[in-house]
Protein backbone atom coordinates (compact mmCIF):
# COMPACT_ATOMS: atom_id res chain seq x y z
CA UNK A 1 0.00 0.00 0.00
CA UNK A 2 1.36 3.47 -1.41
CA UNK A 3 0.15 5.77 1.02
CA UNK A 4 1.46 9.39 0.78
CA UNK A 5 2.35 11.94 2.85
CA UNK A 6 1.20 15.66 2.15
CA UNK A 7 2.12 18.39 4.28
CA UNK A 8 0.23 22.08 3.43
CA UNK A 9 -0.11 25.56 5.70
CA UNK A 10 -3.73 25.05 5.56
CA UNK A 11 -6.25 21.85 5.21
CA UNK A 12 -7.52 23.72 2.41
CA UNK A 13 -4.17 23.66 0.55
CA UNK A 14 -3.46 20.29 1.79
CA UNK A 15 -6.28 18.83 0.48
CA UNK A 16 -5.76 20.57 -3.02
CA UNK A 17 -2.44 18.86 -2.89
CA UNK A 18 -4.22 15.67 -2.33
CA UNK A 19 -6.67 15.55 -4.94
CA UNK A 20 -3.92 17.33 -7.79
CA UNK A 21 -1.66 14.56 -7.22
CA UNK A 22 -3.90 11.40 -6.39
CA UNK A 23 -7.01 12.57 -8.43
CA UNK A 24 -10.81 13.23 -6.68
CA UNK A 25 -11.39 9.47 -5.76
CA UNK A 26 -8.42 9.73 -3.38
CA UNK A 27 -9.05 8.17 0.27
CA UNK A 28 -7.74 10.03 3.16
CA UNK A 29 -6.51 7.72 5.97
CA UNK A 30 -5.27 10.63 8.77
CA UNK A 31 -5.25 14.49 9.09
CA UNK A 32 -3.26 16.05 11.81
CA UNK A 33 -1.85 19.24 12.96
CA UNK A 34 2.14 19.50 12.42
CA UNK A 35 4.41 22.92 13.34
CA UNK A 36 4.53 23.41 9.56
CA UNK A 37 0.69 23.15 9.01
CA UNK A 38 -1.72 20.32 8.61
CA UNK A 39 -0.49 16.64 7.50
CA UNK A 40 -2.78 14.55 5.44
CA UNK A 41 -1.92 11.01 5.07
CA UNK A 42 -3.77 9.72 1.78
CA UNK A 43 -4.55 7.04 -0.91
CA UNK A 44 -5.07 6.70 -4.02
CA UNK A 45 -9.04 5.37 -5.04
CA UNK A 46 -7.18 2.67 -7.53
CA UNK A 47 -4.77 1.37 -5.05
CA UNK A 48 -7.54 0.87 -2.80
CA UNK A 49 -9.75 -1.05 -5.07
CA UNK A 50 -7.06 -3.32 -6.10
CA UNK A 51 -6.41 -3.88 -2.33
CA UNK A 52 -10.03 -4.86 -1.58
CA UNK A 53 -9.79 -7.10 -4.46
CA UNK A 54 -6.90 -8.94 -3.46
CA UNK A 55 -8.10 -9.30 0.04
CA UNK A 56 -11.42 -10.74 -1.05
CA UNK A 57 -9.88 -13.28 -3.32
CA UNK A 58 -7.41 -14.48 -0.58
CA UNK A 59 -10.60 -15.21 1.63
CA UNK A 60 -12.20 -16.96 -0.75
CA UNK A 61 -12.27 -20.48 0.47
CA UNK A 62 -9.65 -23.27 -1.48
CA UNK A 63 -11.74 -25.47 -4.11
CA UNK A 64 -12.96 -29.16 -2.33
CA UNK A 65 -10.59 -32.20 -4.16
CA UNK A 66 -13.03 -33.71 -6.85
CA UNK A 67 -14.24 -37.31 -6.58
CA UNK A 68 -16.22 -39.30 -8.52
CA UNK A 69 -20.19 -39.63 -8.10
CA UNK A 70 -22.56 -40.59 -9.54
CA UNK A 71 -24.93 -37.86 -11.52
CA UNK A 72 -27.31 -37.32 -8.84
CA UNK A 73 -24.88 -37.22 -5.96
CA UNK A 74 -23.23 -34.88 -8.04
CA UNK A 75 -25.66 -32.41 -8.59
CA UNK A 76 -26.49 -32.42 -5.15
CA UNK A 77 -22.90 -31.76 -4.02
CA UNK A 78 -22.41 -29.28 -6.03
CA UNK A 79 -25.82 -27.65 -4.64
CA UNK A 80 -24.39 -27.71 -0.84
CA UNK A 81 -21.17 -26.91 -1.70
CA UNK A 82 -22.60 -23.44 -2.59
CA UNK A 83 -24.40 -22.91 0.54
CA UNK A 84 -21.74 -22.12 3.94
CA UNK A 85 -21.59 -24.63 6.81
CA UNK A 86 -24.14 -27.45 5.06
CA UNK A 87 -24.55 -30.60 6.49
CA UNK A 88 -23.28 -33.74 4.36
CA UNK A 89 -26.08 -34.88 2.28
CA UNK A 90 -27.02 -38.77 2.90
CA UNK A 91 -26.67 -41.19 0.64
CA UNK A 92 -29.93 -41.87 -1.17
CA UNK A 93 -31.42 -43.18 -3.95
CA UNK A 94 -31.55 -41.32 -7.53
CA UNK A 95 -34.69 -39.21 -8.47
CA UNK A 96 -35.36 -36.41 -10.58
CA UNK A 97 -34.20 -33.28 -9.05
CA UNK A 98 -35.88 -30.01 -9.74
CA UNK A 99 -33.79 -26.74 -9.08
CA UNK A 100 -34.80 -23.16 -9.59
CA UNK A 101 -32.35 -20.10 -10.39
CA UNK A 102 -34.02 -18.56 -7.47
CA UNK A 103 -33.21 -21.42 -5.15
CA UNK A 104 -28.83 -21.19 -5.82
CA UNK A 105 -27.47 -18.45 -3.56
CA UNK A 106 -25.57 -15.87 -5.02
CA UNK A 107 -22.33 -15.22 -3.75
CA UNK A 108 -21.77 -11.46 -1.74
CA UNK A 109 -18.83 -11.16 -2.65
CA UNK A 110 -19.41 -8.16 -5.10
CA UNK A 111 -22.25 -6.53 -2.86
CA UNK A 112 -19.93 -6.40 0.31
CA UNK A 113 -17.12 -4.80 -1.75
CA UNK A 114 -19.34 -2.34 -3.07
CA UNK A 115 -20.67 -1.51 0.33
CA UNK A 116 -17.55 -1.16 1.61
CA UNK A 117 -16.47 1.73 -1.64
CA UNK A 118 -19.44 2.67 -0.56
CA UNK A 119 -18.84 3.58 3.03
CA UNK A 120 -15.45 4.45 2.42
CA UNK A 121 -16.75 7.11 -0.35
CA UNK A 122 -19.21 8.18 2.57
CA UNK A 123 -16.13 8.77 5.02
CA UNK A 124 -13.96 10.40 2.76
CA UNK A 125 -16.65 12.94 1.49
CA UNK A 126 -17.56 13.67 5.27
CA UNK A 127 -13.95 14.28 5.84
CA UNK A 128 -13.14 16.50 3.44
CA UNK A 129 -16.41 18.44 4.31
CA UNK A 130 -14.95 18.93 7.87
CA UNK A 131 -11.73 19.91 6.76
CA UNK A 132 -13.38 22.24 4.12
CA UNK A 133 -15.45 23.74 7.15
CA UNK A 134 -12.36 24.31 9.07
CA UNK A 135 -10.19 25.35 6.69
CA UNK A 136 -13.41 28.07 6.17
CA UNK A 137 -13.15 28.69 9.80
CA UNK A 138 -9.62 29.54 9.41
CA UNK A 139 -10.05 31.77 7.08
CA UNK A 140 -12.21 33.60 8.60
CA UNK A 141 -10.05 34.01 11.41
CA UNK A 142 -6.76 34.82 9.83
CA UNK A 143 -8.71 37.25 7.08
CA UNK A 144 -11.90 38.74 8.49
CA UNK A 145 -12.41 41.08 5.84
CA UNK A 146 -11.89 38.23 3.27
CA UNK A 147 -15.06 36.84 4.67
CA UNK A 148 -16.99 39.44 5.19
CA UNK A 149 -16.94 40.35 1.06
CA UNK A 150 -17.87 37.00 0.54
CA UNK A 151 -21.26 37.41 3.09
CA UNK A 152 -21.56 40.47 1.42
CA UNK A 153 -21.30 38.91 -1.74
CA UNK A 154 -24.05 36.11 -1.59
CA UNK A 155 -26.10 39.00 0.60
CA UNK A 156 -26.29 40.53 -2.49
CA UNK A 157 -27.32 37.98 -4.34
CA UNK A 158 -24.32 36.53 -6.18
CA UNK A 159 -24.21 32.65 -6.50
CA UNK A 160 -21.60 31.08 -4.12
CA UNK A 161 -19.81 29.79 -7.43
CA UNK A 162 -18.95 33.06 -8.75
CA UNK A 163 -18.19 34.30 -4.94
CA UNK A 164 -15.32 31.52 -4.50
CA UNK A 165 -14.02 32.56 -7.53
CA UNK A 166 -13.63 36.38 -6.85
CA UNK A 167 -12.16 35.59 -3.36
CA UNK A 168 -10.11 33.19 -4.69
CA UNK A 169 -8.55 35.43 -7.44
CA UNK A 170 -8.63 38.52 -4.49
CA UNK A 171 -5.54 40.09 -3.77
CA UNK A 172 -4.38 40.45 -0.27
CA UNK A 173 -4.23 44.17 -0.17
CA UNK A 174 -7.86 44.29 -2.22
CA UNK A 175 -10.87 44.91 -1.11
CA UNK A 176 -14.81 45.76 -1.90
CA UNK A 177 -13.41 48.30 -5.58
CA UNK A 178 -11.19 45.53 -6.72
CA UNK A 179 -14.48 43.13 -7.17
CA UNK A 180 -16.56 45.34 -8.73
CA UNK A 181 -13.96 46.20 -10.84
CA UNK A 182 -14.23 42.61 -12.01
CA UNK A 183 -17.51 41.97 -12.33
CA UNK A 184 -17.78 45.46 -14.36
CA UNK A 185 -14.93 43.51 -16.50
CA UNK A 186 -16.84 40.80 -16.66
CA UNK A 187 -20.05 42.43 -18.14
CA UNK A 188 -20.69 42.43 -21.80
CA UNK A 189 -22.92 45.72 -22.48
CA UNK A 190 -23.28 46.14 -26.31
CA UNK A 191 -22.94 49.94 -26.91
CA UNK A 192 -25.56 52.09 -28.96
CA UNK A 193 -24.12 52.09 -32.06
CA UNK A 194 -23.79 48.23 -31.95
CA UNK A 195 -27.62 47.87 -31.01
CA UNK A 196 -30.12 46.23 -32.60
CA UNK A 197 -32.35 49.27 -33.41
CA UNK A 198 -29.14 50.77 -34.84
CA UNK A 199 -27.80 47.80 -36.44
CA UNK A 200 -31.59 46.65 -37.73
CA UNK A 201 -32.90 43.57 -38.77
CA UNK A 202 -35.61 40.62 -37.15
CA UNK A 203 -35.04 39.80 -33.92
CA UNK A 204 -37.97 37.88 -31.36
CA UNK A 205 -38.08 38.92 -28.01
CA UNK A 206 -38.44 34.82 -25.97
CA UNK A 207 -38.50 34.55 -22.25
CA UNK A 208 -41.35 33.01 -19.75
CA UNK A 209 -44.74 34.38 -19.33
CA UNK A 210 -45.02 37.67 -17.34
CA UNK A 211 -41.52 39.17 -18.11
CA UNK A 212 -42.40 41.73 -20.07
CA UNK A 213 -42.31 40.92 -24.09
CA UNK A 214 -45.01 42.65 -25.53
CA UNK A 215 -44.41 45.95 -23.30
CA UNK A 216 -40.50 45.99 -24.30
CA UNK A 217 -41.45 44.90 -27.73
CA UNK A 218 -43.24 48.22 -27.98
CA UNK A 219 -40.68 50.05 -26.47
CA UNK A 220 -38.06 48.95 -28.74
CA UNK A 221 -40.26 49.99 -32.22
CA UNK A 222 -40.47 53.40 -30.33
CA UNK A 223 -37.07 54.00 -30.42
CA UNK A 224 -36.80 52.93 -34.02
CA UNK A 225 -39.85 54.88 -35.24
CA UNK A 226 -38.27 57.88 -33.48
CA UNK A 227 -35.33 57.14 -35.77
CA UNK A 228 -36.22 55.93 -38.97
CA UNK A 229 -39.61 56.58 -39.08
CA UNK A 230 -42.74 54.45 -38.90
CA UNK A 231 -42.49 52.94 -42.13
CA UNK A 232 -39.13 51.11 -41.17
CA UNK A 233 -40.68 49.52 -38.45
CA UNK A 234 -42.90 46.74 -38.42
CA UNK A 235 -44.41 44.65 -35.79
CA UNK A 236 -45.86 40.50 -35.14
CA UNK A 237 -47.21 38.52 -33.20
CA UNK A 238 -46.89 34.84 -32.78
CA UNK A 239 -48.82 34.48 -29.34
CA UNK A 240 -52.13 32.61 -30.23
CA UNK A 241 -52.74 30.96 -27.19
CA UNK A 242 -52.88 34.12 -24.79
CA UNK A 243 -56.19 35.98 -24.58
CA UNK A 244 -55.73 39.40 -26.26
CA UNK A 245 -52.30 39.37 -27.09
CA UNK A 246 -53.15 40.38 -30.43
CA UNK A 247 -55.03 43.01 -29.43
CA UNK A 248 -52.53 43.92 -27.11
CA UNK A 249 -49.81 44.66 -29.89
CA UNK A 250 -52.39 45.96 -32.00
CA UNK A 251 -52.72 48.87 -29.51
CA UNK A 252 -49.20 49.46 -29.06
CA UNK A 253 -48.96 49.36 -33.28
CA UNK A 254 -51.86 51.95 -33.11
CA UNK A 255 -50.23 54.46 -31.15
CA UNK A 256 -46.57 53.89 -33.19
CA UNK A 257 -48.16 54.01 -36.43
CA UNK A 258 -46.49 50.90 -37.40
CA UNK A 259 -47.62 47.70 -39.03
CA UNK A 260 -48.87 44.59 -37.16
CA UNK A 261 -49.47 41.20 -38.25
CA UNK A 262 -50.17 37.71 -36.68
CA UNK A 263 -48.23 34.41 -37.50
CA UNK A 264 -49.12 30.96 -36.74
CA UNK A 265 -46.76 28.62 -38.09
CA UNK A 266 -43.24 28.70 -39.64
CA UNK A 267 -45.00 28.77 -42.86
CA UNK A 268 -46.81 31.95 -42.14
CA UNK A 269 -43.63 33.49 -40.76
CA UNK A 270 -41.69 33.16 -43.78
CA UNK A 271 -43.79 34.66 -46.50
CA UNK A 272 -44.38 37.54 -43.91
CA UNK A 273 -40.91 38.36 -43.14
CA UNK A 274 -40.63 37.70 -47.23
CA UNK A 275 -43.33 40.50 -47.33
CA UNK A 276 -41.18 43.23 -44.27
CA UNK A 277 -37.69 42.96 -45.93
CA UNK A 278 -37.85 46.46 -46.80
CA UNK A 279 -38.47 47.29 -43.09
CA UNK A 280 -35.23 48.62 -40.90
CA UNK A 281 -36.75 46.57 -38.06
CA UNK A 282 -38.74 44.02 -37.54
CA UNK A 283 -39.48 42.72 -34.10
CA UNK A 284 -41.61 40.03 -32.90
CA UNK A 285 -43.32 39.02 -30.09
CA UNK A 286 -43.57 35.57 -28.90
CA UNK A 287 -45.35 33.00 -26.63
CA UNK A 288 -44.98 33.53 -23.33
CA UNK A 289 -43.45 29.53 -22.03
CA UNK A 290 -41.75 28.42 -19.01
CA UNK A 291 -38.19 27.48 -18.94
CA UNK A 292 -39.42 23.88 -18.25
CA UNK A 293 -42.19 23.68 -21.34
CA UNK A 294 -41.52 20.93 -23.83
CA UNK A 295 -42.30 23.46 -26.63
CA UNK A 296 -39.20 25.68 -25.99
CA UNK A 297 -37.17 23.74 -28.14
CA UNK A 298 -39.63 23.80 -31.28
CA UNK A 299 -40.21 27.36 -31.10
CA UNK A 300 -36.44 27.64 -30.88
CA UNK A 301 -36.07 25.84 -34.27
CA UNK A 302 -38.64 27.67 -35.76
CA UNK A 303 -36.79 30.92 -35.47
CA UNK A 304 -33.61 29.21 -36.39
CA UNK A 305 -35.05 27.71 -39.84
CA UNK A 306 -36.18 31.42 -40.49
CA UNK A 307 -32.74 32.97 -39.34
CA UNK A 308 -34.45 34.88 -37.04
CA UNK A 309 -32.15 36.42 -34.10
CA UNK A 310 -33.73 36.33 -30.05
CA UNK A 311 -33.15 38.31 -27.52
CA UNK A 312 -33.82 36.60 -24.35
CA UNK A 313 -35.37 38.90 -21.21
CA UNK A 314 -34.53 37.93 -17.63
CA UNK A 315 -36.99 38.83 -14.83
CA UNK A 316 -34.49 40.66 -11.93
CA UNK A 317 -36.88 39.52 -9.67
CA UNK A 318 -36.52 36.26 -9.96
CA UNK A 319 -34.33 33.73 -7.94
CA UNK A 320 -30.57 32.33 -8.71
CA UNK A 321 -31.99 28.83 -9.27
CA UNK A 322 -35.00 30.06 -11.97
CA UNK A 323 -32.75 32.05 -13.97
CA UNK A 324 -30.23 29.82 -14.25
CA UNK A 325 -32.20 27.61 -15.62
CA UNK A 326 -33.48 30.25 -18.36
CA UNK A 327 -30.69 30.84 -19.76
CA UNK A 328 -29.69 26.95 -19.72
CA UNK A 329 -33.10 26.19 -21.53
CA UNK A 330 -33.57 29.04 -23.81
CA UNK A 331 -29.85 30.06 -24.92
CA UNK A 332 -28.52 29.04 -27.90
CA UNK A 333 -26.70 30.24 -31.29
CA UNK A 334 -29.61 32.59 -32.02
CA UNK A 335 -29.73 34.32 -28.86
CA UNK A 336 -27.81 37.14 -29.41
CA UNK A 337 -28.24 38.81 -26.27
CA UNK A 338 -30.61 39.70 -22.85
CA UNK A 339 -32.55 42.74 -21.68
CA UNK A 340 -32.95 42.43 -17.88
CA UNK A 341 -37.11 43.64 -16.72
CA UNK A 342 -38.59 44.16 -14.03
CA UNK A 343 -35.64 46.31 -12.18
CA UNK A 344 -38.07 48.37 -10.37
CA UNK A 345 -39.41 45.38 -8.36
CA UNK A 346 -36.20 43.33 -7.74
CA UNK A 347 -34.52 44.15 -3.80
CA UNK A 348 -31.29 43.46 -5.93
CA UNK A 349 -29.85 42.78 -9.10
CA UNK A 350 -26.58 40.88 -7.60
CA UNK A 351 -28.63 38.01 -8.84
CA UNK A 352 -29.40 38.63 -12.51
CA UNK A 353 -25.92 40.41 -13.28
CA UNK A 354 -24.15 37.32 -11.88
CA UNK A 355 -25.81 35.08 -14.54
CA UNK A 356 -25.08 37.48 -17.12
CA UNK A 357 -21.45 37.54 -16.00
CA UNK A 358 -20.76 33.63 -15.96
CA UNK A 359 -22.77 32.76 -18.96
CA UNK A 360 -21.53 36.34 -20.81
CA UNK A 361 -24.67 37.27 -22.00
CA UNK A 362 -24.40 40.59 -23.67
CA UNK A 363 -26.98 43.38 -22.38
CA UNK A 364 -28.23 45.03 -24.77
CA UNK A 365 -30.90 47.70 -22.81
CA UNK A 366 -33.03 47.30 -19.22
CA UNK A 367 -35.92 48.35 -18.27
CA UNK A 368 -37.93 48.79 -15.02
CA UNK A 369 -41.49 49.35 -15.69
CA UNK A 370 -44.66 49.73 -17.89
CA UNK A 371 -44.56 52.76 -19.40
CA UNK A 372 -43.65 52.78 -23.30
CA UNK A 373 -41.12 54.42 -24.20
CA UNK A 374 -40.00 55.85 -21.54
CA UNK A 375 -39.29 52.62 -19.09
CA UNK A 376 -36.41 51.31 -21.72
CA UNK A 377 -32.95 52.64 -21.08
CA UNK A 378 -29.24 52.22 -22.11
CA UNK A 379 -27.39 50.04 -19.64
CA UNK A 380 -26.14 51.92 -17.40
CA UNK A 381 -23.13 50.15 -15.58
CA UNK A 382 -22.56 52.33 -12.95
CA UNK A 383 -26.20 52.16 -11.77
CA UNK A 384 -26.03 48.60 -12.11
CA UNK A 385 -23.00 48.00 -9.87
CA UNK A 386 -24.53 50.79 -7.29
CA UNK A 387 -27.78 48.45 -7.23
CA UNK A 388 -25.67 45.66 -6.86
CA UNK A 389 -23.59 46.04 -4.55
CA UNK A 390 -25.76 48.17 -2.37
CA UNK A 391 -25.52 46.43 1.44
CA UNK A 392 -28.08 44.19 2.16
CA UNK A 393 -29.87 44.65 5.47
CA UNK A 394 -28.54 42.93 8.39
CA UNK A 395 -32.50 42.08 10.12
CA UNK A 396 -33.31 40.61 6.61
CA UNK A 397 -34.74 37.02 6.79
CA UNK A 398 -32.73 35.83 4.17
CA UNK A 399 -29.74 37.60 5.06
CA UNK A 400 -26.71 35.40 5.93
CA UNK A 401 -24.47 35.99 9.40
CA UNK A 402 -20.86 34.67 10.22
CA UNK A 403 -21.63 31.68 11.70
CA UNK A 404 -23.56 30.81 9.01
CA UNK A 405 -20.71 31.07 6.80
CA UNK A 406 -18.52 28.06 7.15
CA UNK A 407 -20.88 25.09 6.72
CA UNK A 408 -22.35 27.16 3.57
CA UNK A 409 -19.13 27.36 2.13
CA UNK A 410 -17.88 24.03 2.88
CA UNK A 411 -18.33 22.68 -0.28
CA UNK A 412 -15.34 21.34 -2.59
CA UNK A 413 -16.94 21.03 -5.80
CA UNK A 414 -15.06 22.18 -9.04
CA UNK A 415 -16.05 25.47 -10.58
CA UNK A 416 -18.44 25.64 -13.56
CA UNK A 417 -16.14 26.62 -16.53
CA UNK A 418 -18.48 29.46 -17.12
CA UNK A 419 -17.11 30.70 -13.81
CA UNK A 420 -13.31 29.92 -14.67
CA UNK A 421 -13.41 31.63 -18.10
CA UNK A 422 -13.62 35.22 -16.15
CA UNK A 423 -11.34 37.70 -16.23
CA UNK A 424 -9.37 38.64 -13.01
Amino acid sequence: MNAKKFVAATSRDALRMVRDDLGPDAVILSNRKVDAGVEIVALAGSELSALTEMRTQQAAPAPAPKKVMSGTQQLLASYTARIPDAAPVAPMAPQPVRMTASAVPIAPVQDQQGALMSEIKSMRNMLQEQLACIGWSEMQQRSPERTKLLRELLNAGFSATLARHLLEKLPDDAGPSWIRKVVEHNLRVIKQEDSLVTRGGVYALVGPTGVGKTTTTAKLAARAVVRYGANKVALISSDSYRIGAHEQLSIYAKMLGVSVHSVHDVAELKRTLAALRDKHLVLIDTIGMGQRDGRVASQTQMYDSCGVKRLLLLNATSGGDTLEEVVRKYRTVGVVGCIPTKLDEAVSLGTVLDVAVRHQIPLHYIANGQRVPEDLHEVNVDYLLHRAFKPAAQSAPFALNELEMPALMSGQGVAPAASRRLAA
